[in-house]
Parts: C-alpha cells; structure tokens; sequence
C-alpha cells in the first residue's frame, strides 16, 4: 500500500501589503524549485488577500518564512495545520474528512 504524504499548511497574512495579484505565489514555487523542497501554494478563498502554503511535515517552513518576511515586511506566517493528507488549502474546511461520504 502506498504511503500518503502528510502535509502541514501555513497561511500567509498581512495588515496591508497585498498578497493576491502580484506574483507572490509563482516567487514561493519558484522558491522550492530552486531550493530544491516540495510546496504547495494557494490563494485563500475563505478569507481576504491571504495566501496560504504547505510544506511535507517532516521539512521545515523556515526557509518561505524567511523568504516571504524578505519580501513582504508585515506578512505574518501561522501554522494552522499538521499532518494533512492531501490537502486543500483555498479551504480549511474542505480538509474535514467527516463532511464527505463516498
């Protein structure tokens, strides 16, 4: 049996800078790609101008959170979330396993 990938999610908030519109999420992809780590990177949808992102739980945030604080001085980073299987990050509460049935 293959072994999901667990991830843990992080939204990206700001008081004024904007984070939708401005290539903010391409600059976090091309980030892993250089660095060389797996993310994954949406734009919310449940809340304004936020940008969320995810990282495989066992890697460390430091280096987007680090990035992002370079480039966008009031953004604060938050971990919302560990260990999610194939998550959704547009919506938290698509997350919710028990909400679906198949």
């Amino acid at each position: 049996m293959t072994k999901l990938l667990q991830w843990d999610i992080y939204d990206i908030s700001t008081n004024e800078s904007e984070l939708n519109g401005v290539m903010f999420r391409g600059r976090i992809r091309k980030l892993g790609l250089e660095k060389q780590f797996n993310v994954l990177v949406e734009n919310t949808e449940d809340t304004e101008n936020g940008v969320r992102f995810a990282v495989l739980e066992e890697t460390s945030a430091k280096q987007v959170s680090d990035y992002v604080q370079s480039i966008v001085e009031d953004a604060t980073i938050t971990l919302i979330s560990k260990a999610v299987v194939n998550p959704v990050l547009s919506k938290l509460r698509v997350n919710q396993e028990s909400r679906y049935e198949l």
